[in-house]
């Protein structure tokens, strides 16, 4: 992702430069967890916390309203169209992101207009701030003591701010972040800039908002009265192009060379496919690098509520149409985008998380001719997968016969299933099991399983005799299925 913070620990112009000293100066470190602050940061930090405190104290009311008129013009999104509009919204998100180019674009308009504007005479709120451009870009833009937390972003993937407190999210696992808000007006003010700047609203009417990139990342706010503390998440899209080979290498150790070849095997024969696990377990990374493995021809429709998978960005020869839904927003609900989607001549659905509006429409694309789809879960285990579905479906007041639905479900919509974990703060195929419905239950004999002993996967049955046919018949054994009763470390 580009814009990537660099390591230095300047604190002067550009990326850092007021912020960061102003950051130090109103966060309050945690010892003993997660990101050390460096001697510098420690000694900056407890000397600006003895000088001018508190901070607000030391505003004057020309510095107020200098503040005010930047922003006013910060918010007036610039350019003649619509396109250049969206383009400057898009760079200000970035840079109230901490994203270094968008950053020095905007610190350098910010002093531009104080210049034409006649406001340079007006002095910095205190010594923390070298100019009066550093200061008010700080105030306007600045994420205040985040700004510390993104220094680092190597293998940041997310920042969870609930009240004071700060997390960071690196590998999939949260960590308390050795920074702290002072108080929670500064949350508050993050989140007024967020919203400012992006048309949206979030008071006592409206109590949260979110906040969304093209390239995926997304802030997502929530305030008093509906949390009992202001909430700010960031979660940052850091999804790269990964390949099956790649998921088996040493690096990753995600599956190994028998299931990754198994997983070409179902693939190529266009089993329905359901992936299941908790968040930053890797089930995006294994739907991507599923989908690498199909030919560029063959017509795919991804349908999300929030554009994460980048298929168009990543695979650009691709035939594929991505839907990004809006639940609140009946014109462009998921049932909507799944309607247009089947007159749209799709060989396979990939529907980024079933949910309940629209998992009857899922269900009928899967039993009518779209073989090969794929779809995520969020379920305890695979067991509980069509069960979950056929609650969806069931929501819908319809009458139907529950027994004979997740009958179905079982056969055509959930054939085989795969579970993602982490073990040890790496992603993991725990699971690939086949969905079969026997004696009136459902079943999952388990293809694959990951040993938490041993740190390899078993394989404790094949193929049903059903399976082993539609595989016959896709003629997709290039690579032999595992054989069971075996087991292999990666």
């Amino acid at each position: 992702m580009g814009g990537v913070v660099g390591e230095e620990t300047k604190f002067s112009l550009l990326l850092y430069s007021a912020e960061a000293r102003r950051a130090k100066k109103t966060a309050q470190a945690v010892p003993d967890s997660g990101h050390k602050p460096s001697t510098t940061e420690k000694e900056l930090f407890q000397t600006t916390l003895a000088e001018d405190q508190p901070e607000y104290e030391t505003k004057t009311e020309d510095f107020e309203r200098c503040v005010e008129e930047i922003r006013a013009v910060l918010v007036a999104a610039a350019g003649k169209t619509d396109e250049d509009k969206l383009k400057y919204s898009e760079a200000l998100n970035r840079a109230v992101l901490g994203f270094e180019q968008e950053r020095g674009q905007f610190l350098a308009i910010v002093s531009d207009q104080l210049a034409k504007k006649r406001l340079n005479h007006i002095q910095p709120p205190n010594r923390v701030y070298e100019t009066l451009s550093e200061a008010v870009f700080a105030e306007v833009i600045g994420l205040h003591v985040l700004e510390l937390v993104m220094k680092n972003r190597d293998g940041l993937e997310e920042i969870q701010v609930v009240g004071r407190d700060i997390y960071e999210v690196r590998a999939g696992h949260a960590i308390v972040s050795p920074y702290k808000f002072q108080n929670v007006k500064e949350v508050e003010r993050i989140q007024q800039n967020l919203v400012l700047f992006n048309n949206e609203v979030i008071n006592p009417r409206k109590r949260w908002a979110e906040v969304s990139l093209k390239d995926g990342s997304r802030v997502t706010m929530t305030g008093f009265g509906f949390t009992a503390e202001p909430t700010l998440t960031i979660r940052f899209y850091t999804q790269r192009y990964y390949s099956l080979d790649m998921l088996c290498a040493q690096e990753y150790g995600t599956i190994n060379e028998p299931v990754r070849q198994l997983l070409l095997t179902l693939l190529r024969s266009r089993f329905n496919l359901v992936i299941t696990g908790p968040t930053n377990s890797g089930k995006t990374s294994l739907i991507k690098a599923l989908i690498a493995e199909l030919p560029d021809d063959e017509r795919l429709i991804t349908i999300e509520s929030r554009y994460e998978l980048m298929l168009k960005r990543d695979f650009p020869a691709k035939n594929i149409i991505e839907y990004e839904i809006d639940e609140e927003d009946r014109q462009h609900s998921g049932s909507q985008a799944f309607k247009l989607a089947l007159r749209q001549s799709p060989k396979r659905i990939c529907h980024a998380e079933i949910r309940d509006e629209d998992a009857n429409i899922y269900v009928r694309a899967c039993t009518r001719g779209h073989e090969g789809s794929m779809t995520s879960v969020h379920v305890n285990a695979l067991e509980d997968v069509p069960d979950a579905i056929t609650d969806m479906c069931m929501l819908d007041g319809r009458g139907m016969n529950p027994r004979q639905l997740i009958k179905r479900i079982t056969e055509y919509v959930t054939q085989i299933g795969i579970e993602m974990g982490l073990v040890d703060g790496r992603r993991k195929v725990l699971r690939i099991g086949e969905y079969v419905f026997a004696e009136e239950e459902v079943r999952v004999r388990d293809l694959v399983r990951y040993d938490h002993t041993t740190g390899g996967w078993t394989y404790p049955v094949q193929l049903s005799n059903k399976a082993s046919d539609r595989v016959k018949k896709y003629n997709a054994l290039d690579s032999a299925v595992v054989k069971s009763g075996s087991e292999e470390r990666c």
